[in-house]
């Protein structure tokens, strides 16, 4: 049974999308994929977020938010692995949103994947692979342009899970909510913070931060 959404989900959709300058024709594969999301979730408790206009802000904008972030990727056809990605979070929406970019969503739990292939299968998403492994045996080492994860683990923590993944020149593009001082302080010595983006989520009174981290280039000084 297909699940309805709200008037005011589909409303706050279109106005999110208009504020991050995304074209309107995406609202409705994002209306599908959270259509999916609300049966799922029934059954298989993938996420906690259970109201569709929270979903609409909190998992659907929310992901969007890093959107200009991957463009040069998604121009050059490039490669996001999504570590952790759960429901399918930032990645499916991303791949929704940014034609060209090559997602492949990285995830253990069984039932999320059966989740995330079913959405794949039903979305039509081409260029979205679903990867069921925890995220350090993944054995796909400088496969990808980027990495990404959202609410997963400390930066350190994603490096040494995921670091291995990245090809050279390669980033962490990692979701944080309040800026990670701590954690950007404590990154292993052949990781440097390139980047740091605050991010405005459209009608939610967050703080959201994108960090990137790159490698070390030899010989670069460590200090700010």
């Amino acid at each position: 049974m297909t699940t309805p959404i709200p008037t005011a989900a589909r409303e706050r959709l279109d106005a999110g999308l208009a504020s991050l300058g995304l074209a309107p024709a995406i609202a409705a594969p994002l209306l599908a994929y959270l259509q999916l999301l609300l049966r799922w979730n029934r059954a298989y408790n993938l996420t906690a977020v259970r109201e569709p206009l929270d979903m609409v802000e909190k998992h659907l904008l929310d992901s969007l938010t890093m959107h200009p972030h991957v463009d040069a990727i998604a121009r050059a056809g490039g490669t996001l692995a999504d570590l952790g990605t759960g429901a399918g979070l930032p990645g499916i929406p991303l791949a929704i949103a940014k034609p060209g970019l090559r997602v492949t969503l990285v995830e253990s739990n069984g039932k999320k994947v059966r989740f995330l292939r079913e959405v794949v299968r039903k979305l039509a998403l081409a260029d979205v692979e679903v990867v069921e492994s925890r995220i350090e045996a993944f054995d796909r080492p400088g496969a990808f342009d980027a990495i990404t994860a959202r609410a997963l683990a400390t930066l350190p923590l994603i490096l040494q899970l995921g670091g291995h993944l990245l090809k050279p020149g390669g980033q962490l593009l990692a979701m944080k909510g309040v800026y990670p001082d701590a954690e950007i302080a404590d990154l292993p010595p052949q990781w440097t913070l390139a980047q740091a983006h605050t991010l405005r989520v459209p009608g939610l009174d967050a703080e959201r931060h994108l960090v990137v981290v790159q490698r070390q280039v030899p010989g670069q000084s460590t200090d700010p």
